[in-house]
């Protein structure tokens, strides 16, 4: 009767896996080879496949691009 329980909490991620069979094991292999997917050449095939690139003009703006600021809380 426990085999049966096991069963039913694993259909959802095996329907969910049969249904995007590409996305996960993209992701499976990027954690097992633990790519950045960041990085430009994962990045920029992924921009190839997307069909679209973010360019940091594209990129919101920051407020000085000094990196962290400092903030006094009252």
């Amino acid at each position: 009767m426990e085999k049966l329980m096991f069963l039913d909490e694993l259909t959802p991620v095996v329907r969910e896996i049969t249904s995007h069979p590409v996305a996960f094991l993209g992701g499976f292999f990027s954690g097992l080879f633990r790519l950045n997917l960041n990085d430009d050449p994962v990045k920029s095939w992924l921009d190839q496949q997307s069909g679209s690139s973010v360019s940091p003009s594209d990129a919101p703006p920051s407020s000085n691009g000094s990196g962290p600021q400092s903030i006094s809380i009252d």
